[in-house]
């Protein structure tokens, strides 16, 4: 078989260092006898049971001579040099049955190697027809055994003649995806981690020019009181800001663990050798002219970014702001003042907004952990800032500015189960083309933007319409409750103003209760009373209070001071429309200039509550489904695009969907449709099926495989919802066989991603249940499901 260039991969550490993998080829024989030569006796002992000081020629050309198919072997390598090697060999019988070996050099053991090489090796086999691993191990080698036993495959051992006889079950199993997660979260985290806390930082091309982009960050890394070694790089000066300067970064005395590039693009990748020579950890780019400058540029950007993993590094920008951490005082940016230390984390793809959105969170005075400007996004993403922010104990809200979604699919895997413990709260621009800025390694998203808001919602994430909603709705979730509900007390000395209160929080379906005037000379005290009983009242979920400032009575900060004193101790969110200001009242209460903005956020926040609120649901096991027989009929079907409807058929049977198309021609007609979205992964979209569903655009998005629980939301998430539901007397369809059907079309397009439409039209719904009509089935290769099945860095 020919080289299969689509296993290769760049990988992340369990250490947070980044390594390549691929597959041997004949020419790495030198390679391979260098790693040997780096073994020590035990580590070669235990992966050939015998003393093998070194390979001989034609044990070297043996094992790099494969065919890709019966005999694999994937290699990881760092700074050009082998660290680690696993292969298989198929058996004769039974042919789906490979043994398998792994070797890691001793200096690399402990990071996690063999783990990856475990998924993208069994990955692999997937592929080629294999089902079953099995391995010899001593019992001695408790590291390896350990390996096999955490993969979460099913496995049996047995002890025979001294050695621990090992078979894995390659199917992947729930806690195999458990393990592959969970190891990817670990190891992404940390590479995040050393980028945000480094114990040492140089910048490459810190200047004496102070308008410089290389000086402006040397200053604010100085100034802002980080407390590990700052080193400047300057060819010829002895000294930048009284810091003494070196030539080179090779010429900085002690470990370097984050280096800045402020130097012109044409040469940053030297200086990237350089760094990987040097042992530095993790880089930032603050260069520009590389995939936004055309066709040069982004060649020299994947080569920036080749160049950084397969050196152990990861990369922040090029073209970006910078990082800041203020828990350790980093302000590697280009903006001079951070706002102060808080709870929120902050991901900004722009590099030219950045200043700006730091400016406006420290005008609304809101408190940020860590913040990251990535620019062009050529390597660290948003998914990444999400596993780190996941377990940073210092962040309990998410912040993204997003212009493209580098992968998708990953990014509603990682949001579904962050959410549940700290609100993402989202703004994402080119909303009307879905387009993509010069210079991002992503594609531009296929569907359209309503669904994309609901693939967010589905998986939590609070999608707002602009960076003011943005802030307003940060400000809210983090310094306040979430809301317990819907229904909204209204508190204020303005009768006016509760009225507009009222009707902005109907108009964004609140529950409002009628408003609580307290008069225009009403002072602290009165507040203070007011708020407490609408705390005490158990079917208050927030309460929303207004302060308009009176010919006479209390100051305003005095009223400030008692409003944040009520809310105190509220187990409810309070926000405040005063006076027309934007920000915290006294660092707690979040205040609006209009009672509108106010209820905005409010509303935001009670929806996401209410998601919190909500049961997740479960996948449930559908009677009727024969997954093997549906892979069978598949393979049968490789290289034909459309089947025809028997053919079809007989696939939709293996789910216990069956296609009548003679049946009776009563009920309200529906549409169920399943895609193999090429950036969000296995889609299902529901709607009516009439000429005005269609004109108005009217239809369901959920991410496969369905809930019961999202089932029975997609169902209901579209305006004609109510033709279903009894609407102006008429009988209601029987909605649970339309959940039925939906459950059944999500698990196919989720097991089958060749499967790459399915259109299921009419569904004819009615009391008695749901009758699919007519179907039509679109067939294409896999899209390249090993990158799933084998966790890796997105491309560059």
């Amino acid at each position: 078989m020919p080289y299969p260039d689509h296993w290769e991969a760049d990988v992340v550490l369990a250490d947070g260092g980044t390594a390549h993998l691929r597959p041997i080829r004949a020419d790495d024989g030198g390679l391979l006898g260098e790693f040997y030569g780096r073994l020590s006796p035990e580590s070669i002992y235990y992966r050939f049971f015998s003393p093998r000081p070194r390979l001989t020629d034609r044990e070297i050309e043996h094992f790099t001579t494969v065919d890709y198919d019966d005999r694999v072997a994937l290699i990881v390598t760092i700074g050009g040099a082998m660290v680690a090697v696993v292969r298989y060999d198929r058996l004769r019988a039974p042919s789906e049955t490979a043994e398998v070996a792994f070797l890691v050099e001793d200096a690399h053991q402990g990071r996690g190697l063999a783990s990856v090489l475990l998924e993208h090796i069994a990955a692999a086999a997937r592929e080629r027809g294999i089902t079953r691993f099995v391995a010899d191990v001593l019992p001695e080698n408790r590291r390896m055994s350990k390996v096999f036993r955490d993969a979460g495959y099913k496995a049996e051992q047995r002890f025979e003649d001294g050695v621990l006889m090992l078979t894995l079950d390659l199917e992947p199993t729930k806690t195999s995806r458990e393990v592959m997660a969970a190891r990817e979260h670990r190891a992404e985290s940390r590479s995040i981690g050393r980028l945000l806390s480094p114990r040492s930082v140089a910048v490459i091309g810190a200047s004496r020019d102070p308008h410089s982009v290389g000086q402006t960050v040397l200053r604010n890394l100085l100034a802002g009181g980080f407390a590990g070694p700052v080193y400047p790089v300057h060819p010829s000066a002895p000294a930048i800001l009284s810091v003494r300067a070196y030539p080179a970064i090779s010429d900085v005395p002690g470990d370097v663990d984050l280096a800045v590039v402020a130097i012109p693009a044409e040469g940053v990748n030297e200086v990237v050798a350089q760094c990987a020579a040097k042992g530095v950890r993790g880089l930032i780019v603050l260069s520009s002219g590389f995939g936004e400058a055309g066709t040069e540029g982004r060649e020299r950007q994947n080569e920036l970014v080749r160049l950084a993993r397969a050196n152990g590094m990861r990369v922040v920008g090029p073209n970006c702001l910078g990082v800041a951490n203020n828990s350790t005082g980093l302000n590697a940016t280009l903006a001079p003042m951070l706002p102060r230390r808080g709870p929120v984390g902050f991901f900004s793809q722009s590099g030219a907004l950045g200043i700006a959105i730091l400016g406006w969170a420290a005008e609304r005075d809101l408190g940020l952990s860590t913040f990251v400007s990535a620019g062009n996004r050529a390597d660290v993403s948003g998914n990444d800032l999400m596993q780190y922010w996941e377990e940073d104990p210092d962040t309990a809200v998410v912040l993204l500015y997003l212009e493209s979604i580098g992968n998708p699919r990953k990014f509603t895997r990682l949001a579904r189960r962050i959410s549940r413990t700290k609100p993402i709260v989202a703004v994402k621009s080119g909303r009307t083309t879905q387009g993509v800025p010069l210079g991002h390694a992503a594609r531009a998203l296929s569907l359209p933007d309503h669904a994309v808001s609901a693939l967010f919602a589905q998986a939590g994430v609070v999608r707002v319409d602009s960076l003011a909603q943005l802030f307003d709705v940060a400000q809210l979730l983090a310094y306040q409750p979430r809301p317990k509900g819907n229904r909204v007390a209204i508190v204020g000395n303005s009768d006016s103003i509760g009225l507009l209160v009222q009707d902005a929080a109907t108009v964004e379906g609140l529950d409002p209760l009628p408003p609580v005037d307290l008069g225009p000379e009403a002072g602290p005290a009165e507040f203070e009373a007011a708020l407490e009983a609408s705390f005490a009242d158990d079917g208050v979920g927030a309460v929303v209070t207004v302060f308009a400032p009176a010919v006479r009575g209390s100051t305003s900060s005095d009223v400030a001071a008692a409003i944040v004193r009520a809310a105190e101790g509220a187990s409810i969110p309070v926000v405040a429309a005063y006076l027309g200001e934007r920000g915290l009242l006294h660092g707690s209460v979040p205040s609006y200039p209009a009672p509108e903005d106010a209820v905005r956020a409010l509303a935001y926040a009670a929806r996401y509550a209410g998601w919190r609120r909500r049961p997740g649901g479960r996948v449930p096991q559908l009677a009727g489904v024969d997954r093997a027989r549906a892979r069978s009929l598949v393979d049968e079907l490789a290289g034909l695009a459309e089947p025809t409807p028997q053919q079809t058929a007989r696939l939709l049977a293996c789910y216990g969907i069956a296609l009548d198309g003679d049946g009776p021609g009563h009920g309200v007609a529906t549409r169920i449709t399943t895609a193999e979205d090429p950036s969000f992964g296995a889609i299902v979209s529901f709607g009516l099926a009439d000429v005005a569903a269609e004109l108005l655009d009217d239809r369901g998005y959920r991410l496969a495989p369905l809930t019961d629980v999202e089932a029975a939301e997609l169902v209901r998430a579209v305006r004609t919802a109510p033709l279903l539901l009894g609407h102006q007397g008429a009988e209601p369809v029987d909605i649970g066989a339309l959940e039925d059907l939906l459950l059944r079309a999500s698990r196919l397009a989720d097991d089958l991603p060749e499967v790459a439409r399915l259109d299921l039209e009419p569904v004819l719904a009615g009391p008695a249940g749901a009758v699919v009509r007519g179907a039509r089935l679109r067939l294409a290769g896999p899209p390249g499901r090993h990158a799933e099945d084998a966790r890796r860095l997105r491309p560059s």
